[in-house]
Protein backbone atom coordinates (compact mmCIF):
# COMPACT_ATOMS: atom_id res chain seq x y z
CA UNK A 1 0.00 0.00 0.00
CA UNK A 2 2.88 2.35 0.78
CA UNK A 3 4.40 1.69 -2.65
CA UNK A 4 1.08 2.56 -4.27
CA UNK A 5 0.93 6.00 -2.68
CA UNK A 6 4.61 6.58 -3.41
CA UNK A 7 3.85 5.85 -7.08
CA UNK A 8 0.93 8.31 -7.04
CA UNK A 9 3.24 10.96 -5.59
CA UNK A 10 5.84 10.34 -8.31
CA UNK A 11 3.20 10.57 -11.06
CA UNK A 12 1.77 13.77 -9.59
CA UNK A 13 5.21 15.35 -9.33
CA UNK A 14 5.90 14.39 -12.93
CA UNK A 15 2.71 16.11 -14.13
CA UNK A 16 3.62 19.27 -12.23
CA UNK A 17 7.11 19.27 -13.77
CA UNK A 18 5.57 18.81 -17.22
CA UNK A 19 3.64 22.01 -16.55
CA UNK A 20 6.96 23.81 -16.03
CA UNK A 21 6.86 24.09 -12.23
CA UNK A 22 8.86 22.60 -9.40
CA UNK A 23 6.62 20.21 -7.42
CA UNK A 24 6.98 22.20 -4.19
CA UNK A 25 6.00 25.40 -6.00
CA UNK A 26 3.11 23.57 -7.68
CA UNK A 27 1.73 22.36 -4.34
CA UNK A 28 2.09 25.80 -2.76
CA UNK A 29 0.41 27.45 -5.73
CA UNK A 30 -2.42 24.90 -5.71
CA UNK A 31 -2.94 25.44 -1.97
CA UNK A 32 -3.03 29.22 -2.41
CA UNK A 33 -5.53 29.00 -5.27
CA UNK A 34 -7.72 26.61 -3.28
CA UNK A 35 -7.83 28.95 -0.27
CA UNK A 36 -8.49 31.97 -2.46
CA UNK A 37 -11.30 30.27 -4.38
CA UNK A 38 -12.87 28.99 -1.17
CA UNK A 39 -12.89 32.43 0.41
CA UNK A 40 -14.27 33.90 -2.79
CA UNK A 41 -17.25 31.57 -3.10
CA UNK A 42 -18.13 31.99 0.59
CA UNK A 43 -18.03 35.74 0.07
CA UNK A 44 -20.10 35.68 -3.12
CA UNK A 45 -22.76 33.01 -2.55
CA UNK A 46 -25.02 31.80 0.23
CA UNK A 47 -24.84 28.19 -0.99
CA UNK A 48 -21.03 27.98 -0.92
CA UNK A 49 -21.15 25.13 1.60
CA UNK A 50 -23.16 23.02 -0.83
CA UNK A 51 -20.73 23.81 -3.62
CA UNK A 52 -17.76 22.77 -1.45
CA UNK A 53 -19.42 19.44 -0.65
CA UNK A 54 -20.42 18.89 -4.28
CA UNK A 55 -16.94 19.56 -5.67
CA UNK A 56 -15.35 17.26 -3.08
CA UNK A 57 -17.77 14.42 -3.80
CA UNK A 58 -17.29 14.83 -7.55
CA UNK A 59 -13.54 14.24 -7.10
CA UNK A 60 -14.21 11.23 -4.89
CA UNK A 61 -16.68 9.73 -7.36
CA UNK A 62 -13.95 9.82 -10.01
CA UNK A 63 -11.72 7.78 -7.70
CA UNK A 64 -14.48 5.14 -7.58
CA UNK A 65 -14.37 4.57 -11.34
CA UNK A 66 -15.06 0.91 -12.16
CA UNK A 67 -11.80 0.00 -13.92
CA UNK A 68 -9.80 1.71 -11.20
CA UNK A 69 -11.46 -0.08 -8.29
CA UNK A 70 -11.25 -3.42 -10.09
CA UNK A 71 -7.53 -2.88 -10.61
CA UNK A 72 -7.05 -2.15 -6.89
CA UNK A 73 -9.09 -5.22 -5.98
CA UNK A 74 -7.16 -7.57 -8.25
CA UNK A 75 -3.79 -6.13 -7.19
CA UNK A 76 -4.18 -5.70 -3.43
CA UNK A 77 -7.21 -7.76 -2.42
CA UNK A 78 -10.46 -6.56 -0.90
CA UNK A 79 -9.19 -5.54 2.55
CA UNK A 80 -6.21 -3.49 1.34
CA UNK A 81 -8.30 -2.03 -1.48
CA UNK A 82 -10.78 -0.67 1.06
CA UNK A 83 -7.95 0.83 3.12
CA UNK A 84 -6.50 2.51 0.03
CA UNK A 85 -9.87 3.90 -1.04
CA UNK A 86 -10.66 5.24 2.44
CA UNK A 87 -7.27 6.92 2.68
CA UNK A 88 -7.63 8.38 -0.83
CA UNK A 89 -11.05 9.82 -0.06
CA UNK A 90 -9.86 11.23 3.26
CA UNK A 91 -6.86 12.87 1.59
CA UNK A 92 -9.08 14.41 -1.08
CA UNK A 93 -11.70 15.45 1.49
CA UNK A 94 -9.26 16.90 4.04
CA UNK A 95 -8.94 20.41 2.53
CA UNK A 96 -12.70 20.65 1.91
CA UNK A 97 -13.55 19.48 5.45
CA UNK A 98 -10.97 21.93 6.80
CA UNK A 99 -12.63 24.83 4.99
CA UNK A 100 -16.03 23.86 6.40
CA UNK A 101 -14.59 23.60 9.90
CA UNK A 102 -12.87 26.97 9.51
CA UNK A 103 -16.29 28.45 8.62
CA UNK A 104 -17.83 26.82 11.75
CA UNK A 105 -19.97 24.51 9.61
CA UNK A 106 -19.49 21.53 11.92
CA UNK A 107 -22.53 19.58 10.75
CA UNK A 108 -21.63 19.89 7.06
CA UNK A 109 -17.99 18.99 7.78
CA UNK A 110 -19.09 15.88 9.68
CA UNK A 111 -21.45 14.82 6.89
CA UNK A 112 -18.72 15.26 4.28
CA UNK A 113 -16.19 13.26 6.34
CA UNK A 114 -18.73 10.47 6.84
CA UNK A 115 -19.66 10.42 3.14
CA UNK A 116 -15.97 10.23 2.23
CA UNK A 117 -15.61 7.01 4.20
CA UNK A 118 -18.91 5.49 3.10
CA UNK A 119 -18.32 6.21 -0.60
CA UNK A 120 -14.90 4.57 -0.34
CA UNK A 121 -16.50 1.34 0.86
CA UNK A 122 -19.52 1.30 -1.44
CA UNK A 123 -19.14 -0.19 -4.90
CA UNK A 124 -20.95 1.84 -7.57
CA UNK A 125 -21.08 -1.04 -10.01
CA UNK A 126 -22.46 -4.56 -9.80
CA UNK A 127 -21.86 -7.91 -11.41
CA UNK A 128 -25.01 -7.77 -13.51
CA UNK A 129 -25.50 -5.62 -16.56
CA UNK A 130 -28.05 -2.86 -16.19
CA UNK A 131 -28.67 -0.72 -19.26
CA UNK A 132 -29.87 2.72 -18.24
CA UNK A 133 -31.70 4.49 -21.09
CA UNK A 134 -30.60 8.03 -21.87
CA UNK A 135 -32.34 10.87 -23.72
CA UNK A 136 -29.23 11.34 -25.87
CA UNK A 137 -28.04 9.76 -29.08
CA UNK A 138 -24.73 7.92 -29.29
CA UNK A 139 -23.11 10.62 -31.40
CA UNK A 140 -22.33 12.97 -28.50
CA UNK A 141 -20.96 10.02 -26.51
CA UNK A 142 -19.89 12.21 -23.60
CA UNK A 143 -23.48 12.78 -22.50
CA UNK A 144 -24.61 9.20 -23.16
CA UNK A 145 -21.85 7.65 -21.06
CA UNK A 146 -21.76 10.46 -18.52
CA UNK A 147 -25.50 10.37 -17.92
CA UNK A 148 -25.40 6.67 -17.10
CA UNK A 149 -22.66 7.23 -14.53
CA UNK A 150 -24.32 10.21 -12.84
CA UNK A 151 -28.03 9.63 -13.48
CA UNK A 152 -28.83 9.75 -9.73
CA UNK A 153 -27.80 13.43 -9.58
CA UNK A 154 -30.60 14.63 -11.87
CA UNK A 155 -33.64 13.51 -9.85
CA UNK A 156 -31.85 14.86 -6.76
CA UNK A 157 -31.44 18.25 -8.46
CA UNK A 158 -35.09 18.31 -9.52
CA UNK A 159 -36.23 17.47 -5.99
CA UNK A 160 -34.02 20.26 -4.64
CA UNK A 161 -35.77 22.64 -7.04
CA UNK A 162 -39.18 21.65 -5.67
CA UNK A 163 -37.90 22.18 -2.14
CA UNK A 164 -36.44 25.56 -3.12
CA UNK A 165 -39.77 26.72 -4.53
CA UNK A 166 -41.68 25.33 -1.56
CA UNK A 167 -39.49 27.19 1.00
CA UNK A 168 -39.07 30.24 -1.27
CA UNK A 169 -35.29 29.91 -1.53
CA UNK A 170 -34.08 31.08 -4.94
CA UNK A 171 -30.44 30.40 -4.05
CA UNK A 172 -31.19 26.72 -3.54
CA UNK A 173 -32.98 26.64 -6.89
CA UNK A 174 -29.99 28.21 -8.64
CA UNK A 175 -27.74 25.70 -6.91
CA UNK A 176 -29.90 22.93 -8.39
CA UNK A 177 -29.18 23.81 -12.01
CA UNK A 178 -25.57 24.65 -11.18
CA UNK A 179 -25.35 21.11 -9.80
CA UNK A 180 -26.40 19.76 -13.20
CA UNK A 181 -24.08 22.07 -15.12
CA UNK A 182 -21.13 21.15 -12.91
CA UNK A 183 -21.93 17.48 -13.45
CA UNK A 184 -21.87 17.93 -17.23
CA UNK A 185 -18.45 19.60 -17.00
CA UNK A 186 -17.09 16.29 -15.74
CA UNK A 187 -18.18 14.57 -18.96
CA UNK A 188 -15.38 16.37 -20.80
CA UNK A 189 -12.59 16.02 -18.24
CA UNK A 190 -10.97 12.92 -19.77
CA UNK A 191 -9.71 12.80 -23.38
CA UNK A 192 -11.06 10.02 -25.57
CA UNK A 193 -8.84 7.77 -27.68
CA UNK A 194 -7.46 9.41 -30.81
CA UNK A 195 -9.45 7.04 -33.02
CA UNK A 196 -12.74 8.58 -31.82
CA UNK A 197 -11.56 11.96 -33.06
CA UNK A 198 -9.95 10.70 -36.25
CA UNK A 199 -13.18 9.02 -37.49
CA UNK A 200 -14.86 12.42 -37.89
CA UNK A 201 -14.72 13.55 -41.53
CA UNK A 202 -14.67 17.17 -40.46
CA UNK A 203 -12.32 20.09 -40.18
CA UNK A 204 -11.16 21.05 -36.67
CA UNK A 205 -13.43 24.12 -36.71
CA UNK A 206 -16.54 22.10 -37.58
CA UNK A 207 -15.58 19.39 -35.08
CA UNK A 208 -15.29 21.93 -32.24
CA UNK A 209 -18.48 23.72 -33.32
CA UNK A 210 -20.44 20.45 -33.21
CA UNK A 211 -18.97 19.55 -29.82
CA UNK A 212 -19.98 22.91 -28.35
CA UNK A 213 -23.45 22.90 -29.93
CA UNK A 214 -24.22 19.34 -28.82
CA UNK A 215 -23.01 20.04 -25.29
CA UNK A 216 -25.06 23.25 -25.08
CA UNK A 217 -28.19 21.52 -26.41
CA UNK A 218 -27.92 18.59 -24.01
CA UNK A 219 -27.05 20.72 -20.98
CA UNK A 220 -30.03 22.97 -21.75
CA UNK A 221 -32.29 19.92 -22.07
CA UNK A 222 -31.24 18.65 -18.63
CA UNK A 223 -31.60 22.01 -16.90
CA UNK A 224 -34.80 23.11 -18.71
CA UNK A 225 -37.25 21.79 -16.04
CA UNK A 226 -35.39 23.73 -13.34
CA UNK A 227 -34.98 26.90 -15.39
CA UNK A 228 -38.64 26.98 -16.42
CA UNK A 229 -39.77 26.42 -12.83
CA UNK A 230 -37.57 29.19 -11.47
CA UNK A 231 -38.58 31.61 -14.20
CA UNK A 232 -42.27 30.93 -13.47
CA UNK A 233 -42.01 31.35 -9.70
CA UNK A 234 -39.38 34.12 -9.71
CA UNK A 235 -40.21 36.27 -12.76
CA UNK A 236 -38.59 39.35 -11.21
CA UNK A 237 -35.22 37.51 -11.16
CA UNK A 238 -35.41 36.69 -14.88
CA UNK A 239 -32.10 38.39 -15.75
CA UNK A 240 -30.22 36.84 -12.82
CA UNK A 241 -31.41 33.28 -13.53
CA UNK A 242 -30.68 33.38 -17.24
CA UNK A 243 -27.41 35.22 -16.67
CA UNK A 244 -26.10 32.52 -14.35
CA UNK A 245 -27.30 29.82 -16.74
CA UNK A 246 -25.51 31.35 -19.75
CA UNK A 247 -22.38 31.83 -17.63
CA UNK A 248 -22.55 28.10 -16.85
CA UNK A 249 -22.72 27.36 -20.57
CA UNK A 250 -19.65 29.53 -21.14
CA UNK A 251 -17.74 27.46 -18.61
CA UNK A 252 -18.93 24.29 -20.36
CA UNK A 253 -17.55 25.63 -23.64
CA UNK A 254 -14.32 26.52 -21.87
CA UNK A 255 -13.88 22.99 -20.50
CA UNK A 256 -14.49 21.46 -23.94
CA UNK A 257 -11.98 23.75 -25.62
CA UNK A 258 -9.48 23.31 -22.78
CA UNK A 259 -9.77 19.54 -23.21
CA UNK A 260 -8.87 19.67 -26.90
CA UNK A 261 -6.22 22.36 -26.39
CA UNK A 262 -4.26 19.72 -24.46
CA UNK A 263 -5.31 16.78 -26.65
CA UNK A 264 -4.34 13.94 -26.81
CA UNK A 265 -2.98 14.51 -23.32
CA UNK A 266 -5.08 15.40 -20.30
CA UNK A 267 -5.74 18.93 -19.11
CA UNK A 268 -2.86 19.97 -16.90
CA UNK A 269 -1.91 22.76 -14.53
CA UNK A 270 -1.89 25.62 -17.11
CA UNK A 271 -5.44 24.83 -18.27
CA UNK A 272 -6.58 24.33 -14.68
CA UNK A 273 -5.10 27.64 -13.56
CA UNK A 274 -6.72 29.51 -16.45
CA UNK A 275 -10.13 28.03 -15.61
CA UNK A 276 -9.64 28.76 -11.89
CA UNK A 277 -8.85 32.42 -12.54
CA UNK A 278 -11.85 32.71 -14.85
CA UNK A 279 -14.02 31.52 -11.94
CA UNK A 280 -12.72 34.44 -9.92
CA UNK A 281 -13.12 36.91 -12.77
CA UNK A 282 -15.59 35.61 -15.40
CA UNK A 283 -14.80 38.36 -17.98
CA UNK A 284 -11.49 36.51 -18.48
CA UNK A 285 -13.51 33.95 -20.43
CA UNK A 286 -13.61 36.44 -23.31
CA UNK A 287 -9.85 35.94 -23.68
CA UNK A 288 -9.54 32.33 -22.47
CA UNK A 289 -12.16 30.85 -24.83
CA UNK A 290 -10.52 32.20 -28.05
CA UNK A 291 -7.09 31.14 -26.75
CA UNK A 292 -8.22 27.57 -26.08
CA UNK A 293 -10.10 27.53 -29.39
CA UNK A 294 -7.04 28.44 -31.47
CA UNK A 295 -4.85 26.02 -29.53
CA UNK A 296 -7.42 23.25 -30.01
CA UNK A 297 -7.44 23.76 -33.78
CA UNK A 298 -3.65 23.41 -33.82
CA UNK A 299 -3.83 20.16 -31.84
CA UNK A 300 -6.65 18.67 -33.90
CA UNK A 301 -5.06 19.39 -37.30
CA UNK A 302 -2.91 16.29 -36.83
CA UNK A 303 -6.02 14.06 -36.70
CA UNK A 304 -8.70 15.83 -38.73
CA UNK A 305 -9.00 17.12 -42.27
CA UNK A 306 -7.62 20.64 -42.30
CA UNK A 307 -7.64 21.36 -46.04
CA UNK A 308 -10.16 24.14 -45.63
CA UNK A 309 -8.57 25.67 -42.55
Amino acid sequence: MKDYFNLLLVLTNRKIREAGLHPVLGYLLGFAVFIFLSEYIFYKTEFAKYLVILVCLSFQFRLSEKNRTEFLLSTFGDKTKNKIRILENLLVGFPFVSILLFKDLLFEAGILALCSIVFALVSFHSHFNLSIPTPFSKKPFEFSTGFRKTFFIFPMAYVLTLIAINVDNLNLGIFSFLLILLTTLGYYSTPEQEYYVWVHAETPRIFLKNKVLNASKNATFLTAPILMSLLIFYPTEFALILGIFFLGLLFLWTIILAKYSAYPGEMNLPEGMAIAFSLLFPPLLLAIIPFFYLKSITKLKFLLNDKNE
